[in-house]
């Protein structure tokens, strides 16, 4: 029997700086695809067809204004930001643990500065719209998306291969 893995540590990295000590959570994408119902002649029910992915985003927040990220924003590229999240997961029953790494790719869309007061402890808050995403579990590439140029690579497993050839892309 084994007991769930629990966040034992954790580093989110912004262009390579690190933000030990200012960064509080890290709420990472959802993998989430567009489906849409769809009934016809002769079925007995409902299927939902597959439409490719909704948008990505990575939402962060921070012991306080974060200088660098403000200057990030408005950033002209689709993918101008550059974003590492690495997490260190603990099972308590085996001491067992497991390396996640996210790189993400976007821009910033939004900032929020929160509520200032004085002998208070603030919040900065920012949601990042994410380009480029891939998770890596323990050194292996488990997904990896890359929406400007068509790639989903889930498992080793480019789900939109045959589908790029066909229209001549790679």
């Amino acid at each position: 029997m084994g007991l769930a893995k629990t966040l034992k540590k954790m580093m989110l990295f912004n262009e390579g700086r690190d933000y030990l000590g200012e960064v509080k959570t890290v709420t990472l994408p959802t993998l989430t695809r567009k489906m849409e119902d769809y009934r016809a002649a002769g079925m007995n029910g409902t299927v939902k067809t597959d439409h490719g992915l909704n948008a990505l985003e990575l939402e962060a927040s921070f012991g306080g204004p974060m200088l660098d990220i403000l200057r990030q924003f408005g950033v002209v590229r689709v993918d101008g930001v550059y974003l590492r999240f690495v997490g260190a997961y603990q099972r308590d029953n085996d001491g067992a643990v497991d390396g996640y790494e996210v790189i993400v790719r976007g821009r910033h869309e939004e900032i929020e500065m929160g509520d200032q007061e004085t002998g208070e402890a603030s919040e900065f808050k920012v949601k990042t719209a994410i380009a480029y995403y891939k998770l890596i579990v323990n050194g292996r590439t488990e997904v990896e998306i890359d929406i400007l140029r068509g790639v989903e690579i889930v498992g080793g497993v480019d789900r939109n291969a045959e589908l790029n050839a066909i229209i001549g892309l790679y």
